[in-house]
């Protein structure tokens, strides 16, 4: 394991949500791997579309503007919005067991819901004139519902 470098740039790691969408990506890897080779690319696909989640988190807390920054979030809905429909069908043509589609559909459910409230949170910073960009941690995890107390740990 590589050794842990913080710096404002990888903030985005210390998000609750997009620690999730990793968790999501992970839980995906394990099921879609093991689709038989005629369906690879139905597994491919399934990945893909969970990777895109947490790879659009993190690029639009890198751009730093709020504008860009909701623009990658709502792609990461997006994204997951994709993953999701694949999940079901994948489901409904018993290609994923019911075990299965209820761990990755809760995992999806929650982040589904923490993504949304962070556009809505963030949305309304933008109507209201209160984001400050070197605030994106604590205001990203106090949108998501989750924020930091003074010894580091997440509340």
């Amino acid at each position: 394991m590589s050794p842990s470098y913080r710096n404002k740039n990888r903030g985005y790691q210390q998000l609750r949500v997009w620690q999730d969408a990793i968790e999501f990506y992970v839980a995906c890897c394990r099921v879609f791997r093991t689709f038989p080779y005629d369906l690879r690319r139905v597994a491919s696909q399934g990945i893909a579309s969970a990777d895109s989640v947490h790879r659009n988190i993190a690029e639009g807390y890198c751009r730093r503007g709020l504008r860009e920054y909701l623009n990658h979030l709502n792609y990461a809905l997006g994204s997951l919005g994709e993953s999701v429909s694949g999940l079901i069908a994948c489901h409904k043509a018993e290609q994923v067991t019911q075990p299965q589609f209820e761990v990755l559909d809760a995992l999806a459910f929650k982040l589904e819901n923490g993504l949304l409230k962070l556009v809505e949170s963030l949305e309304r910073k933008q109507m209201d004139g209160d984001w400050i960009d070197s605030l994106v941690l604590k205001e990203s995890n106090v949108a998501y519902g989750t924020a930091k107390r003074s010894d580091g740990e997440l509340e």
